[in-house]
């Protein structure tokens, strides 16, 4: 496959040190508190709007003025809506107020009252300076869209935790694709990430797997492939344990075993474990996921639990129940839940509140991010209920990011889905797709590796185009399409943008952004397309309030639209005058990098040939 990392922009680096008034020629304004106008150049134009408004209203602060500046309508920068502001004066005399003392400047060039709303249009010239100078600036240092609101904090996100021996279904996939984004989200945001993979390798299925394994297990077959023949262990001795009652009283001792430490019980478990480790290394990495941390169940120290366990007793709040302890949580309505089994061996809900425990006093997180399935969403509660009431100080910090189910999707053969499966079927599908084009399918390097790639595209766009907490019904077709909103048409956007260098050597190298006529790129789908440029820094803050990647893959798709508007009417392929060429050329570098970014922001590798 080639290499999917785009190339760095053929533009030699600006003189101008990079600055408000130096790098963008623009007057400086007065900062407003909690803006970074050296990474979100809209801001310096959102602000010159605030300064006409309290200008004009002298009621209103800086601040307020600001707080009201919001994104238009189609065909509308920036829109102010009067009455947020409650003020004693009737709209239309502070509308008035606010047109009668305006004259054009390098920050806005009209402003209409329609209604309850002012609409300010920006200077287009000075629009298109600024954007593309800060887009292609920080695109230099992969930073264009960051910003630093995390700076000095650390957050742990655990998501993805499969549980061995059992199939690695379809929400461990959307609990990997969603947290994935999380985890460079906070990056991008300035955080220190933890991302942890938390498996379920522990409690009494590894007995069931022990005793499986004695009549059924292949150390041939687990070296092979290790998920899949301790899943056909556990699934048989399952089977087994229906009409007879000693397996699952054999698997019972077999974990209490495990649980006291026995060298011999745990002897293959560790084997087990490891082989199953390395084979979702394998399977992460072919979806650009890395995980910090491998950490597990089984891993969790009985101290943590005992202590928990002994201080919910101190409150009252624990009972015996046939021999197992239940913590009582009907006052918050959040029933009953089981602390220890009747055997005394843990249950999961336990390991959870020792491991929360454990991780703050390792990592000293300023937040804790856990991406699980809306079906847990009463466990959850319980387990930050629970640390609250043991007066944990940090329990206020711990985050459940959840989600809806995936319906439909398995192979096309309706087998049971396992990562490595939906990862091939993928490839295969987009493969399929491939071949139809018999002179491009020829032209592509490694077309087994760019279909997968692809394929994998289409299941994380399908995944996250809509809203996480929103079921929805997987469908293959939709995902190798490549009209409409699916991931291999963002690929494609990407594909053509990368291209036009290619196509256009006489161009390069470009001049010093400071030497590009952007003054020149006056058509409407050209200033559309650059003023969806500047807008990607609020489109990553906002991600980071939501924790919805929906955001980001709707920006996407907003920007592959307008490139594809623009295509065939801002032309740098024929285009005769060259200094327009140039700045057209420029533009689409710079839509480039930054469609670049937020597809890997969203976990994608983006491609450069297809």
């Amino acid at each position: 496959m080639s290499d999917p990392t785009p190339a760095p922009v053929p533009i030699p680096p600006s003189s101008s040190a990079p600055t408000t008034s130096s790098l963008f020629d623009l007057p400086v304004l007065p900062l407003v508190p909690g803006t970074e106008p050296s990474k979100c150049v809209l801001d310096s134009f959102r602000t010159a709007i605030a300064k006409r408004v309290s200008d004009a209203i002298p009621e209103l602060s800086l601040e307020q003025a600001y707080s009201g500046v919001d994104y238009g309508k189609k065909g509308v920068d920036f829109t102010v809506a009067l009455p947020r502001f409650r003020l004693k004066e009737k709209v239309d005399v502070l509308a008035k107020k606010v047109i009668d003392g305006f004259t054009p400047d390098s920050y806005i060039s009209s402003i209409t009252h329609d209604k309850n709303f002012l609409h300010f249009t920006l200077t287009t010239p000075s629009l298109n300076s600024a954007i593309l100078n800060q887009v292609h600036s920080l695109s230099l240092t992969d930073s264009y869209g960051t910003n630093s609101s995390g700076a000095g904090k650390k957050i742990v996100i655990e998501y993805s935790s499969p549980n061995i021996a059992k199939s690695f279904h379809v929400g461990h996939l959307r609990s990997t694709i969603i947290g994935a984004f999380l985890a460079n989200l906070y990056k991008a945001s300035g955080w220190e990430v933890v991302s942890m993979n938390y498996l379920g390798d522990w409690g009494t299925q590894f007995g069931m797997i022990a005793t499986g394994f004695e009549k059924y297990g292949s150390q041939t077959a687990l070296e092979a492939d290790p998920i899949h023949h301790l899943f056909e262990v556990y699934v048989q001795v399952n089977k087994d344990a229906e009409t007879d009652p000693s397996v699952k009283s054999t698997a019972a001792s077999w974990f209490k075993r495990m649980e006291d430490g026995d060298p011999s019980a745990l002897t293959q478990w560790r084997q087990w474990r490891a082989l199953s480790i390395n084979k979702y290394e394998e399977e992460y990495e072919r979806l650009n996921v890395k995980f910090d941390v491998y950490n597990g169940e089984s891993e969790v120290g009985k101290e943590g639990m005992e202590w928990a366990v002994e201080k919910l007793e101190e409150l009252g709040l624990v009972s015996d129940v046939d021999g197992a302890k239940l913590v009582d949580l009907e006052k918050w309505k959040l029933g009953k839940a089981v602390l220890r089994k009747k055997d005394g061996t843990s249950i999961y809900l336990t390991r959870d509140i020792g491991g929360a425990i454990e991780r703050y006093n390792k990592y000293k997180f300023d937040k804790m991010i856990y991406v699980v399935s809306s079906q847990q969403d009463l466990h959850l509660s319980q387990f930050f209920k629970i640390l609250s009431l043991l007066s944990l100080p940090w329990a206020s910090t711990l985050e459940h990011v959840n989600y809806g189910m995936v319906l439909g999707m398995s192979t096309r053969k309706g087998t049971v889905v396992f990562l490595d499966q939906i990862i091939k079927e993928a490839g295969n599908v987009m493969l399929e797709q491939m071949m139809k084009n018999e002179e491009k399918y020829k032209a592509v390097e490694d077309p087994e590796g760019v279909s997968r790639e692809i394929g994998i595209t289409g299941i994380k766009i399908q995944d996250m185009a809509a809203k996480r907490i929103n079921n929805y019904n997987f469908n293959w077709d939709r995902m190798k399409s490549f009209e409409g909103d699916t991931g291999p048409y963002l690929q494609y956007a990407h594909v053509r943008l990368s291209s036009i260098s290619r196509k256009n050597p006489s161009l390069l190298p470009l001049p010093p952004p400071s030497l590009i006529s952007t003054s020149l790129l006056t058509e409407p789908q050209a200033r559309e397309i650059v003023f969806l440029l500047g807008t990607y820094p609020d489109v990553v803050k906002t991600a980071l309030k939501t924790h919805e990647p929906s955001g980001v893959v709707t920006f996407a798709f907003k920007l592959a639209h307008a490139i594809s508007s623009a295509w065939d009417v801002v032309l740098v392929k024929g285009e005769e005058d060259e200094e327009k060429a140039k700045a057209r050329l420029w533009m689409y570098l710079c839509a480039r990098d930054v469609l670049g970014a937020a597809m890997r922001l969203l976990s994608i590798r983006p491609l450069e040939r297809m």
